[in-house]
């Protein structure tokens, strides 16, 4: 079953909403974002998250060190003392990442876990749910074969990169508006897997980049050369852009609209992601109304749906809808078609 990070964020919600304490199983390439929908999953159901990397422990690690005690007859037993991480108490969610990348040996302790929901002396609370994570082999990933015991056991979840839902993340997150504006201008570089490379696009190192580029680094270490060279390019396209400010406050009446379509990705998102207020997006409408096409306008309330529906200011777009009806007409289209997803 192969998922958008937007579609597998509705169906693990699903999960822990229907309370199935079923082992989920989820595939990906590296970067796409597999541990940070769970994260937000945890975050946004009030679990506890614990993250445990398999491919970093022994088997030692999970089941814990044996510890003799005295049995009150003159002779004794071993105990296992598990690990501090694995919890104890509570509700929450316990994360296996890299888990076929942990050879063999590894791979069997974690599936008593996985299967018993325990493992030597340690039982698993019923209020948790485990999920695990891996890459495939054909993302050229150093992964061992999962047994055939394990995998029959698990559902199992494909994640792919998805520009619409990367948008959203990205949004949400306040990634610089360049690196959102470039990749709704190359969407294809969003995730491109270079094995021969050590920096590569994908949706990690685009946010590592974003950082990188806030603080007036190049980009390319995290992104790679080729990607990091049209970033750059890309950048000195916003030397061409009008006063974005102007435009938000109102006052863009006398401004134009460059011609060159990546300078206006670079305008239309730009506008989206500073839009604060339902003034300022409302402003923003205006103006490309009049200085673009309708390509151009949905372009824009896209961006601004998403943005606000990443922060959590719905109150926003329903300042939007009286004013005009046509931003009404698009705003009412983008979220009828993102809650149709």
């Amino acid at each position: 079953m192969s998922l958008t990070p937007h579609e597998l964020e509705t169906y693990l919600s699903a999960l822990v909403r229907g309370q199935l304490k079923i082992a989920t199983m989820i595939w990906g390439p590296p970067g796409v974002g597999k541990s940070s929908v769970v994260s937000q999953i945890a975050a946004a159901h009030n679990l506890e998250f614990v993250d445990v990397r398999l491919s970093q422990l022994a088997p030692t690690d999970l089941r814990g060190l044996p510890v003799p005690e005295a049995d009150g007859q003159g002779s004794g037993v071993s105990k296992w003392y598990p690990p501090e991480f694995l919890p104890r108490e509570g509700h929450g969610i316990l994360f296996l990442d890299e888990v076929n990348m942990a050879p063999p040996t590894m791979q069997g302790m974690a599936q008593q876990l996985i299967l018993d929901r325990k493992v030597g002396s340690y039982e698993l609370p019923d209020g948790w749910f485990v999920w695990a994570a891996g890459n495939r082999k054909e993302d050229r990933a150093s992964v061992f074969d999962m047994p055939a015991p394990l995998a029959n056991r698990f559902l199992h979840l494909t994640v792919r990169a998805d520009f619409d839902s990367w948008r959203s993340y990205a949004l949400g997150r306040g990634l610089h508006e360049h690196v959102i504006a470039f990749l709704t201008f190359r969407p294809e570089l969003l995730h491109r897997l270079d094995p021969a490379q050590p920096a590569w696009p994908s949706p990690r190192a685009w946010e590592m980049a974003s950082h990188l580029h806030r603080a007036g680094l190049d980009v390319s270490p995290a992104i790679g050369e080729a990607a990091g060279a049209e970033f750059s390019a890309f950048v000195r396209l916003f030397e061409q852009l009008p006063d974005l400010g102007e435009v938000l406050s109102g006052g863009g009446a006398g401004l134009k609209l460059p011609d060159e379509p990546s300078v206006r990705y670079a305008a239309v998102v730009g506008l989206a992601a500073r839009a604060a207020s339902a003034d300022e997006a409302y402003h923003a409408f205006q103006w490309l109304g009049s200085a673009a096409g309708p390509e151009w306008l949905q372009l824009y309330v896209a961006t601004l749906v998403s943005k606000f529906q990443a922060i959590g200011q719905l109150g926003e777009l329903a300042g939007l809808l009286g004013r005009d009806p046509r931003l009404a007409e698009l705003v009412q289209g983008t979220l009828a078609l993102t809650e149709g997803v």
